[in-house]
């Protein structure tokens, strides 16, 4: 079997390893349970139809909060690979050592949103969110989603918080939070801009430029316990390969990551 050591952003390891797997003897078919934050759901289901086709390997994913994940895999879950939306999290894992070194790259970024059902008016500012109108707002919990800690972070920096804060319905992951504006149950929500973009029943009533907000960043590594860490390794090369990066792209992640704001 072959093991890559190291990732890179381009596509030649990622045919290496395809070629090799089509050798039949130098690499096997594997499962890998890839740990993935909700946000990524569309675009890594998208992936895995082809991945899985030409590698021979088979995807499972568990897609929740990175938060959760985190503490599953904490807790000795057979991950693979994690795919988190926040630094954070993934830097937990990394300093209790659970990460395999080398691994980790942070892959992808993405920007905040404000959504409201169609019938709201677009806002001119997020200060809007301290109107009477808004009575409910949406956010994935700050202490797990990575989302909602970083809508806190935002709206801290534009001394919105206290005032909004009163407001804030929880919800335990991003996806949640898209689907409580979707059907009207809240005034509005904070998600990424990507989470909105798949939802044909949400309007965009404000969108905060990546050099506005916090830094959003998507950590990719394969795991230290990782059942099957030659095949989380391919695969990670795949998710760095010039083709899934234009699947990425379709979805509106910002590719590579953008730069913390000064």
């Amino acid at each position: 079997m072959i093991r890559l050591t190291s990732f890179t952003r381009r596509g030649l390891p990622w045919l290496c390893a395809l070629a090799l797997a089509h050798g039949g003897a130098l690499a096997t078919a594997a499962t890998i349970n890839v740990y993935a934050a909700a946000s990524l759901t569309d675009a890594l289901q998208k992936l895995a139809a082809t991945y899985q086709g030409q590698s021979g390997d088979t995807l499972v994913f568990n897609f929740a909060a990175s938060g959760v994940l985190a503490r599953q895999i904490e807790a000795g879950a057979p991950a693979d690979l994690l795919f988190f939306a926040d630094e954070a999290h993934a830097d937990t894992l990394e300093q209790q050592g659970l990460l395999l070194s080398g691994t980790r790259r942070d892959v992808l970024g993405n920007s905040l949103v404000i959504i409201t059902p169609p019938d709201q008016a677009v806002m001119t500012s997020p200060a809007a969110l301290t109107n009477a109108v808004y009575q409910h707002v949406a956010l994935g919990d700050v202490k797990t989603v990575p989302c909602g800690a970083y809508a806190k972070t935002y709206l801290t920096q534009q001394g919105l918080w206290p005032a909004v804060a009163p407001k804030v319905v929880p919800f335990d992951n991003v996806r949640a939070v898209l689907a409580a504006v979707e059907t009207g149950n809240v005034d509005a929500g904070l998600v990424y801009a990507t989470d909105a973009r798949v939802s044909h029943r949400v309007k965009v009533a404000y969108a905060v430029a990546p050099g506005a907000g916090p830094k959003i960043a998507y950590p990719l590594a394969v795991l230290k316990a990782a059942p099957e860490p030659a095949a989380a390794q391919r695969f990670a090369a795949f998710l760095q390969s010039d083709a899934a990066t234009t699947v990425f792209k379709h979805y509106g992640f910002l590719v590579p990551p953008p730069p913390a704001a000064p």
